[in-house]
């Protein structure tokens, strides 16, 4: 648990000492997300597997913790970014890049761990996040529609052989809202009307006003400007996560309209320990799928049964966004599981 702790406070701390003093520590907080993560992922040591009998509690207070963080992050570096401050430019296009790393690799995967927690207040801290984040209808897509048909043609979010990023994403963006929509809507009519309260887009309608609207009476139009910069780079790289964890991978068809369940040959993986840490183990994603309830320390890996990626994911997602380079890697791997 430890591991996960110090690597992501440490982000944490980076960020916050670059949005109050600018200057190197702005650029020690990119380079620890980039540089720094990519030559300590070659440090075979941290990969050692978690002991995680002892830790699912712990677990749950360092979400907690990240949860409640991402939110000064967010504002006070749309405040920063904004000029608001009068912070030298430089510094203020590199706080950019770092936070929408942040965002993009730590907040979403740690918004994806609380909302598969079964605590009510967990679930809606997560649901907070990708709200503040512009993304509300993922708590809802990745849930129900997402852990239902992954691997297969009905889930927007896991592409296809031969299918660029640029083709998956606005399919996976508008796919997922509409599906998320429409799961929520059918689930709601099974309901008697008592419990069935607000409609959970409705709250992620609000919870998006809400964030603009505070980016907006911290900084003004530029604030907006920000927040949604920083918002769309967030959600490019939860996509992009989705995209190369799933690329490729299918569910045979065992009857008509019927796949084989979801296996942990279904999702690619990524050993690397350091981005792991800072990913809350999101990396770990075929474990995840086959227990979705089971907390990110406890999620294991087996090389032998887990379609392995060649490099981190955080590596893997940059290379995607080069279509040639990418299918030449992966093309042959997903034929090979498949």
């Amino acid at each position: 648990m430890a591991r996960f702790t110090i690597l992501t406070l440490a982000m944490v701390a980076l960020l916050l000492a670059g949005l109050t003093l600018g200057g190197w520590l702005a650029v020690m907080a990119l380079l620890y997300i980039t540089v720094v993560a990519f030559f300590m992922d070659r440090i075979v040591a941290l990969a050692a597997p978690d002991h995680p009998e002892a830790e699912f509690p712990a677990g749950d207070g360092l979400a907690t913790l990240l949860g409640l963080l991402h939110f000064p992050l967010l504002y006070g570096g749309t405040y920063v970014v904004s000029g608001a401050t009068g912070m030298e430019t430089a510094a203020r296009v590199v706080l950019f890049v770092a936070l929408g790393l942040f965002f993009g690799q730590v907040s979403n995967s740690n918004a994806h761990e609380l909302i598969h927690r079964p605590a009510r207040g967990l679930r809606r801290l997560g649901v907070a996040v990708y709200s503040s984040l512009l993304f509300g209808h993922h708590a809802s897509a990745h849930v129900r529609v997402h852990h239902v048909h992954a691997a297969t043609d009905r889930d927007p979010n896991s592409a296809p052989l031969g299918q660029s990023f640029y083709a998956f994403a606005p399919r996976a963006w508008i796919g997922s809202f509409r599906q998320g929509l429409r799961a929520e809507t059918a689930l709601r009519a099974r309901r008697s009307t008592r419990r069935a309260g607000l409609h959970p887009y409705a709250v992620y309608g609000i919870g998006a006003a809400l964030s603009l609207a505070l980016a907006y009476g911290i900084a003004g139009g530029k604030g907006v400007l920000v927040l949604l910069g920083l918002a769309s780079y967030a959600q490019a790289q939860l996509l992009l996560s989705d995209y190369v964890q799933h690329y490729g991978l299918r569910r045979r068809e065992v009857a008509p309209g019927r796949p084989e369940p979801v296996s942990l040959r279904h999702s690619w993986n990524a050993p690397h320990g350091f981005t792991s840490g800072l990913m809350l183990n999101a990396p770990r994603h075929s474990d995840h799928h086959a227990h979705p309830q089971r907390p990110y320390p406890g999620l294991s890996l087996d090389r032998t049964q887990m379609p392995m990626l060649p490099q981190s994911l955080p590596v893997m997602a940059v290379i995607a966004l080069v279509p040639p380079a990418w299918r030449r890697l992966m093309d042959h791997r997903a034929r090979r599981w498949q």
